[in-house]
């Protein structure tokens, strides 16, 4: 697993031309014993400076007219790192590690709309373990002045504004790779990890994890033996006062001093590779956090097929029975249309007979029409009926009273 690694330093007036001695291979004798000399022919620019860093800041200063209350303690300039690990450069060759460091470069000339002319200087370091861009740029911000009018300011503050600056830088430069082909994983969020970004120093000093680890195994920490002062003197005679001075007290001082330096070395180089073992604690646990979170992913996705099978299952079910109520109420309805059919067809037989009874009637008791006959019946019997409207079939569905035809 290789991990696509940013890292970023604030530096200060005082601090800039240090950078700038490393990064351009200026000094003699290099401190940091990484470096070798027979390979630093290959380190190469991508934006050369041309004159040391502050210089070039001074001159961008005034060229650019760049606003910002600058003090003695103010940041004035960036340093951003970009790496990956030995292994992922040996395995995607020569050509396409330049075209890495070549888009990571081009993602800071984007980044906030920061532009190219803002960067001071980038050198990609081949000379070292593992190949990385040192790149150096002026924090610009875009802003407007007090009377609205847009500015470009020199501010650190503002460029890197809000706690999650730092993480969002890392976001926006993975997705840029990972955009551009290169099979990388993100770095820990430091909430992952609950350790602070390095500095480029300490940076360093992890990627020489291994020779520290080989230094501390050969490392002894006895104090080497030396001759007894009275026994020398024994030896020289009369001559001890000079050699005492001149010799023996310089030398013995040395051995104590010596000795208690490499105490020191000893406990920074064992702070170093505690560091690095909690660095794996760290990637162990990752790992068993990303084994976690795939089996929640397939929990997850049985689940959802369940539910979805359920959901189906009872779709079916409910359309079934709808579609069996629908029939049996499609089957009671034609029933009914039967019966109200062949109830019309007795009604429509009864009026008919209805009104061939009341003409006979009319005709054996000599009534002249039948409405003589309806109207002495209703007054005969206290009732007052509608044999017409009665036999209608609307008027039955308006009232549900029942007709009293007892006499």
């Amino acid at each position: 697993m290789s991990y696509a690694i940013v890292r970023n330093e604030k530096l200060t007036r005082a601090e800039v031309n240090g950078k700038c001695t490393h990064n351009d291979r200026k000094a003699k004798n290099h401190t940091n014993k990484d470096i070798d000399p027979t390979r630093t022919h290959l380190n190469y620019y991508i934006k050369k400076n041309n004159y040391t860093y502050t210089k070039e800041f001074d001159k961008l200063r005034k060229e650019q007219n760049l606003a910002g209350h600058l003090r003695e303690n103010s940041i004035i300039m960036c340093q951003i790192i970009f790496t990956s690990d030995q292994e992922y450069f040996d395995r995607i060759g020569e050509q396409e590690t330049k075209r890495y460091f070549d888009e990571c470069y081009k993602f800071i000339c984007n980044y906030k709309n920061l532009g190219e002319k803002n960067i001071i200087s980038a050198v990609v370091h081949l000379d070292e373990g593992t190949p990385h861009l040192h790149l150096m740029f002026v924090p610009v911000v875009h802003t407007k002045d007090k009377d609205g009018k847009d500015i470009e300011k020199i501010c650190a503050r503002d460029f890197w504004k809000g706690r999650d600056s730092y993480r969002k830088l890392q976001d926006a430069y993975f997705e840029h790779v990972k955009s551009k082909g290169f099979d990388l994983d993100r770095g820990l969020y430091v909430e992952e990890t609950n350790r602070k970004n390095l500095s480029v120093e300490e940076f360093k000093k992890v990627t020489n994890y291994a020779k520290t680890k080989e230094t501390l195994k050969n490392i002894t920490l006895e104090l080497p033996e030396v001759p007894e002062l009275q026994d020398i003197k024994k030896m020289v005679l009369n001559r001890d006062k000079l050699i005492e001075d001149q010799i023996i007290k310089p030398k013995d001082k040395l051995i104590k001093q010596l000795y208690t330096e490499n105490i020191s070395l000893h406990k920074e180089l064992s702070k170093q590779t505690e560091i690095i073992d909690e660095a794996e604690d760290f990637v162990k646990e990752k790992k068993n956090l990303q084994n976690k979170n795939q089996n929640l992913i397939i929990d997850y996705q049985l689940l959802q097929k369940e539910k979805q099978e359920s959901e189906e299952e009872l779709k079916f079910e409910y359309q079934s029975k709808i579609e069996h109520i629908e029939h049996k109420y499609q089957k009671k309805i034609k029933e009914l249309e039967k019966e109200n059919k062949s109830l019309n067809k007795v009604i429509d037989k009864f009026k008919a007979n209805l009104k061939k009874f009341l003409k006979w009637l009319c005709h054996k008791f000599s009534y002249p029409c039948e409405d003589d006959l309806i109207r002495d019946f209703n007054k005969e019997t206290y009732s007052n009926i509608n044999f017409e409207k009665q036999l209608d079939i609307n008027h039955f569905q308006k009232e549900n009273n029942e007709i009293d035809f007892e006499m």
